[in-house]
């Protein structure tokens, strides 16, 4: 299992320097005890109420671009503090990136207040999906009672098929299709963000996208 290291001290006294060598250290011999393929460590010295941190945002982008499937903290103050911990709490565990501390020497064990907080956090993160989503398709629904045609906005239906390949938001497209919509709906919601995107053009890119899924996952 691919793994990240993430330490964190509150101040940038040449103090805390140590704090963050011995961090990295214990958190690396975690890793090898669990026996976790490290792919990065990221150190440094910020407030754990602040969200924007250049170390938390890498962590992020690790676990957007799937590069790890765990991640490696002193405790959980080390993510972070306050609502800014339970925010992040929620970002990475959603994505199905496991916590390991070594307070816990292993998997994160939460406090009842944390686990109530992010089962309410979820719910109405939920509520606020298909609020979105009954938005789109009463929106879609009132534009073609209108006589709104989709299929009129196309450019070049009819072209060649060596006409060249349209750049698509592939994971919007798969975010939007989690969340229950047709590939007629996404197609129309992109267009509102500028994309001349089909229907067609959408439910391939899709499937190209599982199929590339279900192959890197197999190997």
């Amino acid at each position: 299992m691919n793994a990240a290291i993430y330490c964190r001290v509150s101040t940038e006294k040449n103090s805390q320097e140590t704090s963050l060598i011995r961090q990295e250290q214990e958190l690396l011999e975690l890793a090898n005890q669990l026996g976790f393929q490290v792919v990065e460590v990221v150190k440094e010295k910020a407030s754990g109420y602040e969200l924007e941190r250049e170390g938390i945002f890498t962590i992020l982008d690790l676990i957007k671009e799937k590069k790890i499937q765990s991640l490696l903290i002193q405790d959980e103050t080390r993510l972070g503090r306050g609502n800014a911990k339970v925010a992040l709490l929620h970002c990475i565990l959603k994505e199905d990136v496991k916590i390991y501390t070594l307070s816990h020497n292993g998997e994160i064990e939460l406090s009842e207040s944390d686990t109530m907080v992010l089962q309410i956090v979820a719910i109405v993160e939920e509520y606020q999906r298909r609020l979105h989503n009954l938005k789109i398709k009463r929106g879609m629904k009132r534009a073609v009672e209108s006589g709104y045609r989709p299929q009129d906005n196309l450019k070049n239906q009819h072209a060649s098929g060596g006409r060249e390949r349209k750049e698509v938001p592939i994971e919007e497209i798969v975010r939007l299709r989690k969340n229950g919509l047709t590939f007629q709906e996404i197609s129309a919601t992109l267009k509102g963000f500028g994309y001349n995107i089909s229907k067609a053009t959408v439910n391939r890119r899709y499937l190209e996208y599982m199929e590339n899924s279900t192959d890197c996952s197999g190997e």
